[in-house]
């Protein structure tokens, strides 16, 4: 303990003001999210453009690829959250996903798993031999599926974020990014606090529309 306790500390003195900026502006992210504030879309692309460039710079390419893939989905979810009809409502709503929609999402993760595992082995021989092929594989894959349906408004986003946390949280200490492994448990955190919260608004709405269509509006 007093030996991870020591490597804790020294990884937080080594860590530069970019990765500080970077992990505050995910945690106020997820914050605006778990409110389903706007906020999210501009203050985490804060987060996602610095992680891109640190993870570059230390050959963590599995990384790079999932705050690029951030990055690109954030402005997709901004613009579909701004979306309103021509009463100037809001189309989307926090929603549960289908059972039709749940395969999508495993298919989804499985086929981004097995193309992100297969690259990281390949460029573990020969550019990145920081990578751990499995567990930056499941890392990324679950946190493309949780950032997809984040951007649909789906509750179950908030499952796969939790997942993406857990493995995250001892996958970037090994790396040596101590501040941001502190970045994903404040995150896991978060994350829970979302899924209920989402999950009440989603039935609050569920329970909305059913009256104004017995309404017969």
């Amino acid at each position: 303990m007093n030996e991870i306790a020591q490597q804790f500390w020294d990884g937080l003195l080594q860590t530069s003001w970019l990765e500080f900026i970077a992990v505050i502006a995910g945690i106020a992210s997820v914050f605006f999210s778990r409110a389903a504030n706007i906020l999210v879309y501009p203050v985490g692309l804060i987060n996602t453009t610095i992680f891109i460039y640190l993870s570059i710079k230390g050959h963590l390419y599995g990384e790079a690829s999932v705050n690029f893939y951030y990055t690109i989905m954030s402005i997709y979810g901004w613009i579909l959250w701004l979306k309103k009809d021509e009463r100037q409502e809001k189309i989307l709503h926090i929603s549960f996903s289908s059972k039709n929609q749940l395969w999508q999402q495993a298919f989804f993760f499985t086929a981004f798993y097995i193309a992100i595992f297969s690259a990281l082995i390949w460029l573990k021989k020969e550019f990145a031999p920081e990578a751990i092929p499995w567990a930056d594989a499941f890392a990324s894959a679950t946190a493309f599926t949780g950032m997809w349906l984040m951007a649909k408004k789906k509750v179950e986003s908030w499952y796969w974020w939790i997942a993406t946390n857990i493995a995250s949280i001892p996958l970037y200490f090994v790396k040596g990014y101590v501040f941001t492994s502190v970045q994903f448990l404040v995150l896991l955190v978060l994350a829970v606090s979302g899924l209920l919260v989402w999950r009440k608004k989603a039935q609050q709405h569920k329970v909305n529309a059913v009256i104004m269509i017995n309404q017969g509006k």
